[in-house]
């Protein structure tokens, strides 16, 4: 477990470095890409550093990688194109801008990325050789489900980007059948490492990576906070947007709605 230790350090240097940024550029949103890029980098470090099978360390490297590089990337082009999200900006404001709180909201998102790294470790210690059944699942739940959340990604940045959208909600593509659609596959993601995980001794240690993301997106900093944002900034909009469309899992409309083009 002392690769975690080195985990928990690089994190704590890039929230470092993030939180001197939002300094400068009062823009706390920046916690999220370094959230990502650490955690992604945990996944390469983890792969070299475990003592399991070639195979499942080459495809943690892979997977964690790929995932962990695409989510930064998404997320600096929204930071450095964007005024401050909503939800920092209430942070910043309810915290009447003292950097010490700030500092430590940084030093607790460098905690979580060793946290989320626990999944990483018991992929990192699976034994099992070779092309299983099991990483060939893990690849596939992996493809759906970061090709889904980027795809939700794509078609609400393109909503976004129409001026005549102002104020709107957007209701095109996944958005259709969830409201928060790139939070439901960030969520299935993460049980490409629980698959990629049987046959570890730390496989019970790969569930905490869905169950953990499922309650802080479901309960604490994902969904209510977006969803107070949303109404805050679209009202009566946003509320019947609420009333017609599953908030998390994926589903049919509750009433019949006009897809947007």
């Amino acid at each position: 477990m002392s690769a975690l230790l080195w985990v928990l350090l690089y994190a704590a240097l890039i929230m470092c470095w993030g939180w001197a940024w939002q300094r400068r550029h009062r823009n706390i949103g920046v916690v999220d890409v370094l959230w990502a890029k650490g955690v992604g980098a945990s996944a390469l470090l983890l792969a070299v550093l475990g003592d399991g099978a070639l195979a499942p360390r080459a495809t943690l490297a892979v997977l964690g990688g790929l995932w962990g590089s695409r989510l930064a990337l998404h997320l600096w082009r929204r930071v450095r194109s964007e005024s401050e999200d909503g939800r920092y900006r209430y942070l910043r404001e309810h915290w009447q801008g003292d950097q010490r709180r700030i500092f430590g909201f940084f030093m607790a998102q460098a905690v979580l990325v060793a946290v989320f790294a626990l999944p990483f470790a018991a992929a990192a210690a699976n034994p099992r050789p070779g092309l299983s059944p099991w990483l060939l699942a893990a690849g596939g739940v992996w493809l759906l489900s970061v090709g889904g959340e980027a795809l939700a990604d794509r078609q609400l940045a393109r909503f976004r980007a129409d001026p005549a959208n102002q104020g709107r909600t957007c209701r095109a593509g996944l958005w259709r059948y969830s409201r928060h659609p790139n939070y439901f596959f960030e969520w299935l993601h993460w049980f490409s490492y629980v698959l990629l995980a049987v046959g570890s001794p730390l496989w019970w240690l790969a569930w905490s990576g869905p169950l953990l993301m499922y309650v802080f997106l479901r309960y604490l900093s994902g969904i209510p906070f977006t969803e107070k944002q949303a109404l805050r900034s679209r009202g009566d909009d946003y509320r019947d947007y609420q009333r017609s469309t599953p908030m998390f899992f994926p589903w049919f409309p509750h009433r019949s709605q006009e897809p947007q083009k």
